[in-house]
């Protein structure tokens, strides 16, 4: 196995614990053409979007039920063997590398809406539902999701990083949407967290405790989400502006002013450059504000005003409309896409991307000394940013094969997070914290906290058999 790129952590993590021959048989011989140990099968299993390298568990098996779920767990629990639970592969920080072996659980097959209760604003879900999948089911009931990480991540899995995206600043994070969870245990038991009601004050709430837990206290089986209308009016709009302090001062008022704006993202000259080569688009190469207004056709002329008012006085133009569906879809999907044009940019490169978030108010000077450190540092790179919750993104556009680019790659990132958390932020608003910032969480929760959560995770999962090496070192 090649050596993963990676910070001091995971040398911590990574640890050899080969899955015994009695193990596997007994696996093959309880879950038969559900069950993998083809080499192409565990390696597609044992990487995901991050830098590192493929780190392949033993084997896959392909949970069609959390009956199975269980009995795989249940297994694994046995013989002391680690589980690392896999959606669609979309993570970003190395959180499916079977970095102490063991076997992969595969929930993609566990892909049924379950029930929607329209009336009441809830579906349930099995792990395995795409956001996309989810939001194509409801459109008939005049229901949506909005929960938009970018890529089509499976709810298991943005359950499990509490993800969040380009509707937060208007609709929170899964922490917000999630109302009950089924789950699987280290020990193989399914319990139940939550219920559909909209609060509860019965005992510890374990359902938030799973959500962002990133599969170290035990796998997802079902999901229970809340629900929103369908807008009635949509709108889109695109403005330029002359520099990425301009921009980012416009969305700065517009939250304070306290315009209930739907998704505010930022891009920068540079990334605007590359999507419009990948996407095919002729956007102004300029920094860039992509925002979207829901509401009622009055509500909705009302948020534009202000807010097109707002960016004037920053400087901002070319203020540009997007009305249609299909309109609407292009841009954002180019928006989505804007981590692959980075990727496209550079042949051969691999990202390193952050995703630190501050207060609104110091939003400004986290993003701007970030952008001049990496534009002083020579390393190719794209910005994006949720900046309407202060989260944004750059990702690093290293060559895996120069050290010295990792290296810088890897100052730069520390740089921005010990600047974010000296803000009031955090070193990861969405991405989770993996294997990547594991470091970073002990400096942002402090020792006594990690201890607790340490404290939690040996509790529930004292043979460390449920995705080990990730969030904690242990």
């Amino acid at each position: 196995m090649n050596a993963p790129i990676a910070p001091p952590s995971l040398k911590v993590a990574l640890k050899a614990r080969p899955a015994p021959e009695v193990f596997l048989s007994q696996l093959h011989q309880r879950f038969g053409p559900q069950f993998s140990a083809a080499m192409a099968v565990r390696e597609q299993h044992g990487r995901d979007e991050s830098a590192y390298s493929v780190t392949p568990p033993a084997a896959v098996v392909f949970a069609q039920s959390t009956q199975d779920v269980a009995d795989a767990v249940a297994l694994c629990a046995q013989h002391k063997v680690p589980v690392i639970p896999f959606g669609v592969g979309s993570s970003l920080e190395g959180h499916l590398l079977a970095v102490q072996g063991g076997i992969s659980i595969d929930v993609s097959r566990m892909n049924q809406v379950l029930a929607i209760h329209a009336e009441d604003l809830t579906v349930t879900v099995q792990p395995g539902v795409t956001r996309k999948q989810l939001n194509e089911a409801l459109k008939s009931y005049g229901l949506f999701f909005p929960i938009d990480p970018g890529a089509d991540a499976s709810l298991g899995g943005m359950c499990a990083t509490r993800a969040s995206g380009t509707n937060a600043v208007r609709y929170g994070t899964m922490r917000e949407n999630v109302l009950a969870l089924e789950v699987v245990n280290a020990q193989g038991q399914v319990l139940r967290t939550g219920t559909r009601a909209k609060k509860s004050s019965a005992g510890y709430d374990l359902t938030r405790l799973m959500v962002g837990s990133e599969g170290t206290l035990g796998v997802i089986t079902e999901v229970t989400l809340k629900l929103y209308p369908l807008p009635e009016a949509v709108m889109a709009a695109t403005c330029a502006f002359a520099s990425v302090a301009d921009a980012v001062n416009a969305t700065i008022q517009i939250i304070q002013m306290g315009v209930p704006i739907a998704r505010c993202e930022l891009l920068d000259a540079n990334t605007v450059r590359m999507v419009n080569k990948q996407a095919r688009l002729s956007l102004k190469e300029s920094a860039m504000l992509l925002m979207e207004f829901h509401g009622s056709p009055a509500g909705v002329q009302e948020q534009v005003e202000v807010v097109q008012e707002i960016c004037a006085e920053h400087q901002g133009e070319a203020f540009e409309w997007a009305s249609t569906p299909e309109e609407r879809t292009r841009l954002w999907t180019a928006r989505h896409n804007a981590y692959f044009a980075g990727l496209q940019s550079r042949p051969g490169c691999r990202a390193i991307s952050t995703d630190t978030c501050v207060p609104i108010s110091k939003l400004a000077d986290a993003m701007l000394d970030c952008v001049r450190e990496t534009q002083e540092s020579g390393i190719p790179y794209f910005l994006v940013g949720h900046v309407g919750d202060g989260n944004f993104h750059i990702g690093y556009l290293i060559d895996p094969n120069k050290p010295q680019e990792v290296e810088t790659a890897e100052r730069l990132n520390r740089q921005l997070v010990q600047r974010a958390l000296a803000l009031g932020g955090t070193c990861t608003g969405e991405h989770g914290v993996g294997l990547h910032k594991m470091d970073f969480l002990v400096a942002e929760a402090g020792a006594e906290s990690v201890a607790m959560m340490r404290t939690i995770k040996q509790a529930l999962d004292p043979d460390n058999i449920m995705n080990p090496g990730k969030v904690l070192a242990i």
